[in-house]
């Protein structure tokens, strides 16, 4: 791109009068933030408007009016014939110079104004732009998990394990679906309630002879995971598993009394 040319083009002058349209008015923007000199050119223009409009006063005129009496062949003296005129009310050469500077003072304002909102709309975008990165990658995680549960359910080496409810818990239920290859467990709770405040589920692998439960961690993101499947990592040789509750951060052994759910390895 020739900077020089563009500068001379007089579409700066027309971008601080605020003369441009919104389209150009967003390009020359762009150059602005992508060329030092451009920028400096539009510092250099609004700079001029403001002496321009201190330098409009009334000793301008006086000149002007020198400059026309000197031009018409009139050389000062009494000689000349003086025809009285009534002194103009108004002195209009100052008027249209103010009128002037005020009317390029508000096409500089509306340009300010309108750099800021095209900065607050290209923000916007920027903050859409990454919200909408996040949900993609969260839509393509969901994805990737779906597929991996489907290759699970159709495994016929997977194990699955019912997990029925206990005690004062007799409605409620679970399923284990263990990869003892892979050496982990999917759990699907949807069959438990929301835990109380304070409260979380812990899952526990079991060996029976003689009882020893295992923490195998606690569903921590129970409340805001929607379809209530778990992939829990399970080195352990279970012979069965179950769910208490338990306070949050969960507890070194399970409180039985508040066993939700549990499950015996079937026999191969």
């Amino acid at each position: 791109m020739d900077i020089k040319a563009y500068i001379e083009s007089g579409i700066l002058e027309l971008y601080v009068a605020g003369a441009l349209s919104e389209a150009e008015n967003k390009e020359v923007y762009a150059l602005m933030q992508q060329h030092p000199e451009i920028l400096q050119e539009v510092l250099d223009i609004e700079s001029a408007i403001v002496k321009l409009t201190a330098n409009v006063s009334k000793s301008d005129t006086n000149t002007s009016l020198k400059i026309i009496k000197r031009t018409l062949g009139f050389n000062g003296t009494d000689d000349a014939k003086v025809i009285s005129m009534t002194k103009p009310k108004h002195n209009w050469i100052t008027y249209i110079g103010w009128a002037a500077s005020i009317i390029l003072g508000l096409g500089l304002l509306w340009t300010v104004t309108q750099n800021n909102q095209l900065k607050t709309n290209i923000q916007t975008v920027e903050t859409q732009k990454s919200q909408l990165e996040i949900e993609i990658e969260f839509a393509k995680t969901n994805l990737d998990k779906a597929k991996t549960l489907i290759s699970v359910l159709r495994d016929e080496n997977i194990t699955q394990v019912p997990l029925a409810g206990q005690g004062n818990f007799a409605s409620t239920y679970a399923k284990v679906y263990w990869d003892t290859d892979a050496k982990r467990i999917f759990l699907d709770v949807d069959g438990l309630p929301d835990p109380p405040q304070g409260m979380v589920y812990q899952v526990w692998s079991l060996t029976l002879n003689p009882l020893t439960p295992v923490s195998l961690g606690t569903l921590d993101q129970f409340a805001t995971d929607d379809n209530k499947i778990f992939e829990i990592d399970n080195p352990n040789q279970s012979e069965a598993f179950g769910i208490t509750l338990e306070p949050t951060g969960g507890s070194a052994s399970p409180t039985m009394e508040q066993l939700y759910t549990l499950g015996v390895v079937a026999s191969s």
